[in-house]
């Protein structure tokens, strides 16, 4: 009587593989739900980040002067990097005028205080921005070697049972390795969403960043102005006179 086939992949491989690669490969399990919701997550939250920035620049560029923003943002919040920036240093210039250097955390003048404040909002920007590409960077980066551990201990147990059963022939072989070969392709099936994802998000960071340092720059400048923002326009058309046409002599 022939002996029945047995059907070979995933179901057979879970099957006969020991603790050590069901714990393996739930690992990987674990690091692809974890990064698929940090990629949803971190998704939703730049598209929102984006749309509501947008709407605030558009406002603030067409503000007459900063207590006209100020006063949107009191109404709607800081849903964005630059209304939270915007808010921080128009509270700072307002603290520094109203109390002075009363600590040393204010010492210096308003527009040295203003600084502080703009880079101390930007570095916390910027940190809130990296939350979660420290996790699918690792998980980029060790996925495709838990994949291989894995592969490493099946093909290790798949040769240490041929031994055994003293048949050498190439479907007794060929099929257990090849079933191993399936931990390092759920890794590298981890790994590669992980490692794209990572990348279009540092690079959104870097751009958003640098679009928030140039917005920085035009902040503190309005803030040390100290005047509305068509004032100087208005006190320019005052100072121009008509010219009147020169005398003639006879």
């Amino acid at each position: 009587m022939p002996e029945p086939q047995t059907t070979l992949g995933f179901a057979h491989f879970y099957a006969q593989t020991d603790a050590i690669g069901r714990v393996l490969l739930w690992i990987l399990v674990a690091m692809s739900v974890i990064s698929w919701v940090l990629i949803a997550l971190k998704g939703l939250s730049q598209m929102i980040r984006s749309r509501h920035s947008e709407q605030f620049l558009r406002l603030f560029w067409n503000a007459r002067s900063l207590d006209e923003v100020n006063a949107e943002i009191l109404t709607h919040g800081a849903r964005d990097p630059f209304s939270h920036l915007t808010a921080h240093a128009i509270n700072a210039r307002a603290h520094h005028a109203r109390y002075g250097a009363a600590k040393l955390s204010e010492a210096g003048s308003a527009q040295d205080f203003v600084t502080r404040t703009i880079k101390k909002v930007l570095d916390e920007e910027n940190t809130r921005l990296e939350n979660g590409l420290t996790t699918l960077a690792t998980i980029g980066s060790t996925a495709p070697f838990v994949g291989l551990f894995g592969t490493v201990w099946g093909v290790y147990h798949a040769l240490v049972a041929i031994g055994i059963s003293g048949s050498g022939t190439l479907d007794k072989v060929a099929g257990p390795v090849g079933e191993a070969l399936i931990m390092t392709g759920i890794g590298l099936a981890v790994a590669v969403p992980a490692v794209v994802a990572y990348n279009a998000f540092s690079r959104g960071n870097r751009v958003l960043n640098g679009r928030l340092d140039a917005f920085a720059f035009e902040l503190l400048t309005f803030l040390s102005m100290g005047q509305a923002l068509h004032a100087g326009a208005r006190e320019a058309n005052d100072s121009v006179h008509a010219l009147r046409p020169a005398a003639r002599h006879a």
